[in-house]
């Protein structure tokens, strides 16, 4: 029998008293780690710069896109380039993408506050029938984040429906304690590769 697709549930108001109080130690807490993790992952981000420039002469390293943000308004989204003009992942895109190494640039973003390291991961304006789901269960109250709930339960092997229905309930149980969940899973299935698949970056990813 076919599973029946998951219903998104239209979040009660946009935040509850423990959760206002909690964001503000989330917005603490990524201030920190953000400035520590570029601080330690200097180096690497530099050999990531460099190994993206000698990929393709004339390309720029960085790759950016407008994608949607807090409240809905749109920003600019920064990675490691990791497609060649032709369209496909380079080799070494491939191993950047692998170990989620083209998302180190958005530390910066989470350190002006553009981005969350915990949220629901942010898309393109395009993407309309899941920005319909996320607007009805209050979504665009959170920053968008590297990673989040629906990235730990599948990642780029989830539909669009589930990557919403996952990004409504990190809101109605926004927590210290799901955070710190989400956080270490993350690391673990970034380890190991786990739901990664190489495809263009048009989309939530």
């Amino acid at each position: 029998m076919a599973q029946r697709p998951p219903t998104i549930q239209p979040a009660p108001g946009p935040l509850t008293a423990p959760q206002r109080r909690y964001m503000a130690v989330k917005r603490a807490l990524d201030i920190l780690l953000a400035a520590l993790g570029l601080v330690l992952s200097a180096l690497p981000m530099a050999a990531a710069a460099g190994a993206v420039k000698l990929s393709g002469p004339g390309e720029p390293v960085l790759f950016r896109q407008t994608r949607v943000g807090r409240s809905g308004a749109p920003f600019t989204l920064y990675k490691f380039r990791s497609i060649a003009r032709d369209g496909r992942v380079t080799p070494v895109g491939r191993f950047l993408r692998a170990f989620s190494l083209d998302e180190l640039p958005q530390l910066a973003q989470v350190l002006t506050g553009t981005m969350s390291l915990i949220g629901p991961r942010p898309l393109i304006p395009e993407e309309e029938p899941i920005h319909s789901l996320r607007r009805a269960a209050g979504v665009y109250v959170l920053r968008p984040g590297l990673t989040g709930l629906a990235q730990i339960s599948g990642r780029d092997r989830l539909d669009a429906r589930r990557k919403a229905a996952l990004d409504a309930e990190y809101l109605r149980r926004l927590s210290f304690s799901l955070d710190w969940h989400i956080f270490w899973v993350t690391i673990g299935k970034v380890l190991r590769r786990e739901d990664v698949e190489d495809k263009p970056s048009g989309g939530a990813v």
